[in-house]
């Protein structure tokens, strides 16, 4: 059976957990704060059923049993297969964590950070096993979306990406490679790069932000739910992607010089959005309309797994 380490069991660490229980992995959890990894368990057991509620999970009880809470970061780590760790993203705590992590592991333990945009290569460089580290970047929450980013240092061995590969994919998850270290690493420069041009377009007066999600929601995001930019552009012209190129790159181009410069999300844009935005940001309502999104997210997952594969 396969044994994975959650270090850190805040809402990713938990979610990592949920995962890897559901999957039929052995679990540990460590936290450096006692209290939050002894509630761990009881909110791991929640999620565990919403999702057999969806049909996403079952044998509940028996995912459960799999889990144990460690008093120490050596007792967890010390049969894993691989470390998820979801430690604070600060570069001090990180160089200090994994340090410790390459002491305590066996050789050939994985060590993966759930890091958001720090590269594996700033915080593993003097480590002696860190051949062994990399990111493996999940989405929030990663039990409902499953994608999972694995981006190597220049000196992560390419059989310890491999084997991530194969674990996170024997979980349930949607694993890719990222082929070089870059900052934020995929999905959230595309992220980043939307919402700045979200932000623009509103402090620019162009749109509300209520309209500016509908465009989102009920367009682009319908396509996205199911295919990719690249696959969308295929089927945007007859003669696919070459076509499409042909056809529009000049205007892209073009847009796209029109919305670089200054700082999209500066005061100003803020304002205007904050401004604009129903309802106040409480956390109340962010709890509630969290708890909204991971039911309907639940919902979207399941019901994508019933779909059949797309032709060649």
């Amino acid at each position: 059976m396969t044994t994975v380490a959650c270090v850190g069991v805040g809402l990713i660490g938990r979610a990592w957990a949920t995962i890897f229980a559901a999957a039929g992995y052995s679990v540990r959890l460590y936290d450096a704060d006692t209290a939050a990894a002894s509630r761990a368990r009881g909110l791991i057991g929640a999620e565990l059923k919403s999702l057999a509620r969806l049909g996403l999970a079952t044998g509940v009880a028996r995912a459960l049993a799999r889990i144990k809470v460690c008093a120490s970061l050596a007792d967890a780590v010390g049969d894993a297969d691989l470390v998820q760790e979801s430690g604070p993203e600060k570069i001090d705590a990180k160089r200090t964590l994994f340090a410790e992590l390459d002491h305590h592991a066996p050789k050939d333990t994985i060590l993966a950070s759930s890091s958001s945009f720090m590269v594996a290569s700033r915080y593993t460089e003097k480590l002696k096993g860190r051949r062994r580290c990399l990111v493996a970047h999940p989405v929030n929450p990663p039990h409902l979306v499953p994608i999972v980013e694995l981006c190597p240092a220049p000196w992560t061995a390419k059989s310890v990406v491999d084997r991530a590969e194969a674990i996170y994919a024997g979980a349930g998850q949607v694993p890719i490679r990222v082929k070089k270290e870059t900052y934020g690493f995929v999905l959230n420069r595309l992220q980043a790069v939307l919402m700045a041009e979200a932000f623009r377009l509103v402090g620019d007066g162009v749109v509300s932000p209520q309209d500016l999600d509908k465009t989102i929601r009920d367009g682009l995001g319908l396509r996205w739910s199911f295919m990719g930019p690249f696959e969308t552009i295929e089927l945007n012209a007859p003669g696919g992607i070459p076509d499409y190129c042909a056809r529009y790159a000049p205007s892209l181009s073009s847009l796209v010089k029109a919305t670089s410069g200054g700082d999209p999300f500066g005061r100003t844009n803020t304002k205007a959005v904050v401004k604009a935005w129903r309802g106040a940001q409480t956390k109340d309502r962010i709890a509630r309309l969290t708890r909204w999104r991971d039911q309907r997210l639940g919902a979207l997952k399941a019901h994508k797994l019933k779909q059949a594969k797309k032709p060649a």
